[in-house]
């Protein structure tokens, strides 16, 4: 009989937030464990810490439409308004070219969010 992985077999306690630290520090090029180490960073309010992972994915792949979302909500937790909508506008443009439509509905609302809260 053929045995797979159960969650949590062979994995430690350790938090996410953590291991995702650790891999970055193995594979600091590897785009997803930035990514997902910003998105680990933003869960916990870590705004300018997520900030500077989901940066450094961007620099990794420019056209990654789902790290400019979430460079967006980092950078509005820091209160960076201007910049979140500039961030949100340049995702929505490479979602668009990509034709990730799901990410560019999602920052669109984002926007609209933003714009609401300025009014």
């Amino acid at each position: 009989m053929e045995r797979g992985l159960t969650v949590g077999e062979n994995q430690t306690d350790k938090p996410l937030l953590e291991s995702f630290e650790e891999m970055a520090a193995k594979a600091p090029d590897n785009v997803m464990v930035r990514y997902s180490l910003g998105r680990e960073y933003l869960k916990a309010k870590r705004y300018a810490e997520a900030e500077r992972e989901l940066r450094e994915a961007l620099r990794l792949k420019q056209d990654y439409s789902a790290a400019y979302r979430e460079l967006g909500k980092s950078l509005v937790g820091l209160d960076r308004l201007d910049e979140a909508r500039e961030i949100y506008q340049k995702g929505a443009e490479v979602a668009c070219e990509k034709g990730d439509l799901q990410t560019q509905r999602e920052i669109e609302v984002f926007l609209k969010r933003l714009e609401k809260a300025e009014d």
